[in-house]
Protein backbone atom coordinates (compact mmCIF):
# COMPACT_ATOMS: atom_id res chain seq x y z
CA UNK A 1 0.00 0.00 0.00
CA UNK A 2 2.64 2.28 0.15
CA UNK A 3 3.17 2.69 -3.05
CA UNK A 4 -0.19 2.93 -3.93
CA UNK A 5 -0.58 5.03 -1.57
CA UNK A 6 2.04 7.70 -1.88
CA UNK A 7 0.70 8.04 -5.95
CA UNK A 8 -2.90 8.13 -4.63
CA UNK A 9 -1.99 11.04 -2.50
CA UNK A 10 0.06 12.48 -5.73
CA UNK A 11 -3.16 12.59 -7.59
CA UNK A 12 -4.97 14.33 -4.79
CA UNK A 13 -2.71 17.34 -4.53
CA UNK A 14 -1.73 17.32 -8.08
CA UNK A 15 -1.83 20.95 -9.50
CA UNK A 16 -2.91 19.84 -12.58
CA UNK A 17 -2.40 23.35 -14.52
CA UNK A 18 0.95 22.79 -13.96
CA UNK A 19 0.44 19.12 -15.55
CA UNK A 20 -0.89 20.24 -18.66
CA UNK A 21 1.55 23.20 -19.12
CA UNK A 22 3.99 20.17 -18.48
CA UNK A 23 2.27 18.45 -21.55
CA UNK A 24 2.21 21.36 -23.34
CA UNK A 25 5.94 22.32 -23.28
CA UNK A 26 6.64 18.33 -23.89
CA UNK A 27 4.19 18.77 -27.47
CA UNK A 28 6.64 22.06 -28.19
CA UNK A 29 10.31 20.17 -27.26
CA UNK A 30 8.93 16.12 -28.89
CA UNK A 31 6.44 17.22 -31.52
CA UNK A 32 4.29 14.08 -30.02
CA UNK A 33 0.52 14.28 -29.34
CA UNK A 34 -0.36 15.57 -26.15
CA UNK A 35 -3.35 12.86 -25.23
CA UNK A 36 0.15 10.70 -25.78
CA UNK A 37 2.10 12.73 -23.69
CA UNK A 38 -0.09 12.77 -21.11
CA UNK A 39 -0.94 9.09 -20.89
CA UNK A 40 2.42 8.18 -20.61
CA UNK A 41 3.33 10.92 -17.85
CA UNK A 42 0.80 8.58 -15.88
CA UNK A 43 2.58 5.79 -16.89
CA UNK A 44 5.29 6.76 -15.71
CA UNK A 45 4.01 8.02 -12.45
CA UNK A 46 2.69 4.66 -11.71
CA UNK A 47 5.96 2.34 -13.21
CA UNK A 48 9.07 4.69 -11.75
CA UNK A 49 7.33 6.96 -9.20
CA UNK A 50 8.15 10.23 -11.74
CA UNK A 51 6.12 13.44 -10.96
CA UNK A 52 5.58 15.38 -14.61
CA UNK A 53 9.11 17.73 -13.51
CA UNK A 54 10.66 14.84 -13.39
CA UNK A 55 9.61 13.55 -16.64
CA UNK A 56 9.93 17.28 -18.11
CA UNK A 57 13.75 18.22 -16.64
CA UNK A 58 14.60 14.52 -17.17
CA UNK A 59 12.99 14.39 -20.52
CA UNK A 60 11.64 11.02 -20.35
CA UNK A 61 10.06 11.63 -23.37
CA UNK A 62 13.37 10.89 -24.79
CA UNK A 63 14.30 7.81 -23.05
CA UNK A 64 13.56 4.11 -23.25
CA UNK A 65 11.66 1.86 -20.53
CA UNK A 66 15.39 0.75 -19.61
CA UNK A 67 16.59 4.45 -19.17
CA UNK A 68 14.03 5.68 -16.82
CA UNK A 69 14.84 3.13 -14.71
CA UNK A 70 17.91 4.04 -13.53
CA UNK A 71 16.68 7.18 -12.81
CA UNK A 72 15.96 8.52 -9.14
CA UNK A 73 12.71 9.89 -9.34
CA UNK A 74 10.32 11.92 -6.89
CA UNK A 75 8.56 8.87 -5.52
CA UNK A 76 12.25 6.86 -5.80
CA UNK A 77 13.33 9.99 -3.44
CA UNK A 78 10.61 9.43 -1.01
CA UNK A 79 10.93 5.65 -0.43
CA UNK A 80 14.91 6.15 -0.08
CA UNK A 81 13.70 8.74 2.62
CA UNK A 82 11.41 6.61 4.32
CA UNK A 83 13.97 3.84 4.44
CA UNK A 84 16.54 5.49 5.72
CA UNK A 85 15.16 7.71 8.44
CA UNK A 86 13.32 7.62 11.22
CA UNK A 87 10.80 10.23 11.13
CA UNK A 88 10.62 11.07 15.01
CA UNK A 89 14.04 12.62 14.95
CA UNK A 90 13.02 15.22 12.08
CA UNK A 91 12.80 17.58 14.56
CA UNK A 92 16.35 18.34 15.06
CA UNK A 93 16.70 18.93 11.41
CA UNK A 94 13.63 21.16 10.85
CA UNK A 95 14.01 23.32 13.62
CA UNK A 96 16.93 25.38 12.85
CA UNK A 97 17.31 26.36 16.54
CA UNK A 98 17.88 22.78 17.70
CA UNK A 99 20.45 21.74 14.20
CA UNK A 100 22.21 25.11 15.71
CA UNK A 101 22.66 23.74 19.03
CA UNK A 102 23.53 19.77 17.71
CA UNK A 103 25.57 20.91 15.21
CA UNK A 104 27.51 24.09 17.34
CA UNK A 105 30.80 23.36 16.77
CA UNK A 106 30.28 23.00 12.83
CA UNK A 107 28.86 26.75 12.61
CA UNK A 108 31.76 29.29 13.23
CA UNK A 109 29.52 32.28 13.37
CA UNK A 110 28.01 33.88 15.96
CA UNK A 111 24.06 33.64 16.40
CA UNK A 112 21.05 34.23 18.85
CA UNK A 113 17.89 32.07 19.57
CA UNK A 114 15.88 35.79 18.69
CA UNK A 115 12.61 33.75 19.61
CA UNK A 116 13.77 33.68 23.33
CA UNK A 117 15.78 36.42 23.66
CA UNK A 118 15.24 39.47 25.34
CA UNK A 119 15.78 43.19 23.56
CA UNK A 120 18.58 44.11 25.26
CA UNK A 121 20.47 40.73 24.44
CA UNK A 122 19.31 41.60 21.36
CA UNK A 123 21.03 44.92 21.33
CA UNK A 124 23.98 43.69 22.67
CA UNK A 125 24.48 40.90 20.03
CA UNK A 126 24.29 43.83 17.30
CA UNK A 127 26.71 45.98 18.96
CA UNK A 128 29.31 44.09 16.94
CA UNK A 129 27.40 43.92 13.96
CA UNK A 130 26.15 46.17 11.20
CA UNK A 131 24.37 43.38 9.30
CA UNK A 132 22.83 39.53 9.97
CA UNK A 133 20.96 37.18 8.28
CA UNK A 134 17.42 36.51 9.71
CA UNK A 135 15.64 32.82 9.58
CA UNK A 136 12.53 31.61 10.55
CA UNK A 137 12.71 28.25 12.22
CA UNK A 138 10.86 25.51 10.33
CA UNK A 139 10.68 27.08 6.89
CA UNK A 140 12.40 25.65 3.97
CA UNK A 141 14.26 26.43 0.17
CA UNK A 142 15.41 29.82 1.52
CA UNK A 143 11.82 31.08 1.90
CA UNK A 144 11.65 33.60 4.34
CA UNK A 145 15.53 34.46 5.30
CA UNK A 146 16.50 37.88 4.44
CA UNK A 147 19.60 39.80 5.17
CA UNK A 148 18.94 43.27 7.19
CA UNK A 149 21.09 46.31 7.42
CA UNK A 150 21.36 48.32 11.02
CA UNK A 151 21.78 51.55 9.21
CA UNK A 152 18.10 50.54 7.28
CA UNK A 153 16.68 51.43 10.85
CA UNK A 154 16.60 54.27 13.14
CA UNK A 155 16.92 52.69 16.10
CA UNK A 156 18.12 48.92 17.42
CA UNK A 157 14.52 49.34 18.92
CA UNK A 158 12.80 49.33 15.67
CA UNK A 159 14.79 46.62 14.02
CA UNK A 160 13.80 44.42 16.96
CA UNK A 161 10.31 45.18 16.45
CA UNK A 162 10.78 44.39 12.88
CA UNK A 163 12.21 40.96 13.02
CA UNK A 164 9.25 40.34 15.95
CA UNK A 165 6.85 41.18 12.96
CA UNK A 166 8.64 38.71 10.84
CA UNK A 167 8.71 36.15 13.63
CA UNK A 168 11.85 35.58 13.13
CA UNK A 169 13.60 32.76 15.43
CA UNK A 170 17.25 32.78 14.36
CA UNK A 171 19.71 36.12 13.73
CA UNK A 172 23.08 35.30 12.84
CA UNK A 173 26.82 37.14 11.99
CA UNK A 174 26.75 36.77 7.79
CA UNK A 175 29.07 34.14 6.27
CA UNK A 176 31.80 36.21 4.63
CA UNK A 177 33.01 33.02 2.20
CA UNK A 178 35.84 32.50 0.83
CA UNK A 179 37.25 34.55 -2.41
CA UNK A 180 37.06 31.71 -4.72
CA UNK A 181 33.74 31.33 -3.85
CA UNK A 182 32.42 34.90 -3.67
CA UNK A 183 34.20 35.40 -6.94
CA UNK A 184 31.00 32.86 -8.65
CA UNK A 185 28.64 35.12 -7.55
CA UNK A 186 29.04 37.69 -4.70
CA UNK A 187 25.54 38.54 -4.22
CA UNK A 188 24.69 35.02 -2.41
CA UNK A 189 26.06 32.54 -0.43
CA UNK A 190 27.29 30.07 -2.65
CA UNK A 191 26.71 26.66 -1.05
CA UNK A 192 27.71 22.71 -2.05
CA UNK A 193 24.67 20.71 -0.74
CA UNK A 194 26.26 17.31 0.11
CA UNK A 195 24.47 14.46 0.32
CA UNK A 196 25.21 11.38 2.51
CA UNK A 197 24.57 8.02 3.59
CA UNK A 198 24.95 6.01 6.44
CA UNK A 199 25.94 2.35 5.38
CA UNK A 200 26.98 -0.15 7.76
CA UNK A 201 28.02 2.08 9.97
CA UNK A 202 30.13 3.94 7.94
CA UNK A 203 29.19 7.94 6.27
CA UNK A 204 29.58 7.78 2.80
CA UNK A 205 29.65 10.72 0.58
CA UNK A 206 27.65 10.19 -1.82
CA UNK A 207 27.00 12.77 -4.42
CA UNK A 208 27.48 16.98 -4.10
CA UNK A 209 26.91 19.95 -6.08
CA UNK A 210 27.46 23.89 -6.36
CA UNK A 211 24.20 26.32 -5.89
CA UNK A 212 24.58 29.20 -6.92
CA UNK A 213 22.48 32.23 -6.44
CA UNK A 214 21.17 34.37 -9.52
CA UNK A 215 18.83 37.00 -7.97
CA UNK A 216 18.48 40.06 -5.90
CA UNK A 217 18.17 37.84 -3.05
CA UNK A 218 20.86 35.97 -0.53
CA UNK A 219 20.30 32.91 -1.36
CA UNK A 220 20.79 30.36 -3.84
CA UNK A 221 18.18 27.98 -3.26
CA UNK A 222 17.15 26.36 -7.22
CA UNK A 223 13.59 26.95 -5.81
CA UNK A 224 14.12 30.86 -5.51
CA UNK A 225 15.38 31.67 -8.43
CA UNK A 226 19.27 29.97 -8.26
CA UNK A 227 20.98 27.25 -10.14
CA UNK A 228 23.23 24.02 -9.68
CA UNK A 229 25.83 22.52 -11.16
CA UNK A 230 27.05 18.51 -10.04
CA UNK A 231 31.20 18.57 -8.60
CA UNK A 232 33.47 16.09 -8.88
CA UNK A 233 33.77 14.29 -6.13
CA UNK A 234 37.45 13.09 -6.59
CA UNK A 235 38.87 16.54 -7.81
CA UNK A 236 36.42 19.02 -5.67
CA UNK A 237 36.02 20.91 -9.42
CA UNK A 238 32.22 21.43 -11.14
CA UNK A 239 32.01 19.40 -13.30
CA UNK A 240 29.36 20.50 -15.87
CA UNK A 241 27.74 24.19 -16.80
CA UNK A 242 25.07 25.26 -14.18
CA UNK A 243 21.24 24.50 -14.76
CA UNK A 244 18.56 25.91 -13.39
CA UNK A 245 14.73 24.77 -12.92
CA UNK A 246 13.95 26.06 -16.10
CA UNK A 247 16.15 23.84 -17.96
CA UNK A 248 18.20 26.83 -18.79
CA UNK A 249 22.01 26.35 -19.16
CA UNK A 250 24.96 28.66 -18.14
CA UNK A 251 28.66 27.88 -19.21
CA UNK A 252 28.74 31.57 -17.31
CA UNK A 253 27.22 32.99 -14.55
CA UNK A 254 25.41 35.70 -15.68
CA UNK A 255 25.91 37.96 -12.98
CA UNK A 256 29.17 37.60 -12.52
CA UNK A 257 30.72 36.10 -15.94
CA UNK A 258 32.67 33.34 -13.84
CA UNK A 259 33.14 29.93 -15.89
CA UNK A 260 31.86 27.60 -13.88
CA UNK A 261 32.50 24.10 -15.76
CA UNK A 262 36.36 23.28 -14.29
CA UNK A 263 35.84 25.97 -11.24
CA UNK A 264 37.96 24.09 -7.95
CA UNK A 265 35.73 24.53 -4.95
CA UNK A 266 38.43 25.37 -1.67
CA UNK A 267 39.00 22.71 1.42
CA UNK A 268 37.40 20.42 -0.50
CA UNK A 269 38.57 17.12 1.71
CA UNK A 270 37.65 19.27 4.94
CA UNK A 271 33.96 19.69 3.76
CA UNK A 272 33.84 16.02 3.08
CA UNK A 273 35.10 14.90 5.85
CA UNK A 274 32.93 17.54 8.00
CA UNK A 275 29.85 16.40 6.61
CA UNK A 276 31.25 12.32 7.11
CA UNK A 277 31.86 13.47 10.78
CA UNK A 278 28.47 15.29 11.35
CA UNK A 279 26.43 12.32 9.95
CA UNK A 280 27.58 10.16 12.54
CA UNK A 281 26.39 12.40 15.44
CA UNK A 282 22.67 11.47 13.96
CA UNK A 283 22.82 7.91 12.98
CA UNK A 284 18.74 7.92 13.02
CA UNK A 285 18.70 9.84 9.90
CA UNK A 286 20.90 7.71 7.36
CA UNK A 287 20.18 9.79 4.24
CA UNK A 288 20.90 13.68 4.85
CA UNK A 289 21.23 16.93 2.78
CA UNK A 290 23.69 19.28 4.08
CA UNK A 291 24.44 23.00 2.87
CA UNK A 292 27.65 24.10 3.64
CA UNK A 293 29.83 27.40 2.68
CA UNK A 294 33.34 27.99 2.86
CA UNK A 295 34.88 30.36 4.66
CA UNK A 296 38.15 31.72 4.17
CA UNK A 297 39.41 29.20 7.28
CA UNK A 298 37.61 26.33 6.06
CA UNK A 299 33.85 24.94 5.68
CA UNK A 300 30.72 25.81 7.91
CA UNK A 301 27.10 24.41 7.75
CA UNK A 302 24.39 26.44 6.89
CA UNK A 303 21.29 24.42 7.49
CA UNK A 304 20.73 20.68 6.74
CA UNK A 305 17.56 18.68 4.92
CA UNK A 306 16.24 14.95 6.19
CA UNK A 307 14.45 14.83 2.75
CA UNK A 308 17.16 16.17 0.43
CA UNK A 309 15.94 16.69 -2.86
CA UNK A 310 16.14 14.77 -5.76
CA UNK A 311 16.08 17.26 -8.45
CA UNK A 312 19.71 18.72 -8.00
CA UNK A 313 20.78 14.90 -8.75
CA UNK A 314 23.30 14.99 -12.45
CA UNK A 315 19.97 13.60 -14.58
CA UNK A 316 19.24 16.42 -16.40
CA UNK A 317 20.00 15.72 -20.41
CA UNK A 318 23.54 17.82 -19.80
CA UNK A 319 24.52 16.05 -16.92
CA UNK A 320 23.67 12.44 -18.20
CA UNK A 321 24.83 12.36 -21.90
CA UNK A 322 24.46 8.69 -21.61
CA UNK A 323 20.80 8.60 -20.71
CA UNK A 324 21.93 6.68 -17.29
CA UNK A 325 20.56 8.40 -14.21
CA UNK A 326 21.93 8.56 -10.68
CA UNK A 327 20.00 5.12 -9.28
CA UNK A 328 22.59 2.96 -9.99
CA UNK A 329 25.00 5.09 -7.67
CA UNK A 330 22.87 5.36 -4.89
CA UNK A 331 21.99 1.32 -5.56
CA UNK A 332 25.88 0.99 -4.41
CA UNK A 333 24.95 2.16 -0.99
CA UNK A 334 21.59 1.37 -0.45
CA UNK A 335 20.02 -2.36 -1.07
CA UNK A 336 16.00 -2.34 -1.21
CA UNK A 337 15.60 1.15 -3.65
Amino acid sequence: MGKLGYIIRCIAHMDYSALFDTVKQVHKLSGKPRAAILADIVSCGFKYGAGYKDYLLCEFYNLNSEQRATFVTRGINNSLVKLLNDSSYYHILDNKTEFYTMFGEYLHRKWLNFAKCSKSEFIDFMQEFDEIICKPDDLCCGEGVDKLKKADFNTLDDMYDELKKRQISIVEEVVKQHPDMSRINPESVNTIRVYTILSEGRANTVYACIRMGNSDRPVDNINAGGMYSPIDMETGRIAFPACDKQRNVYEKHPRSGCVIKGYQIPYWEELMQMCREAALKLPQLGYIGWDVAIAEDGPLFIEANNMPGHDAFPQMPLQAPDKIGFLPTLRQYVKGI
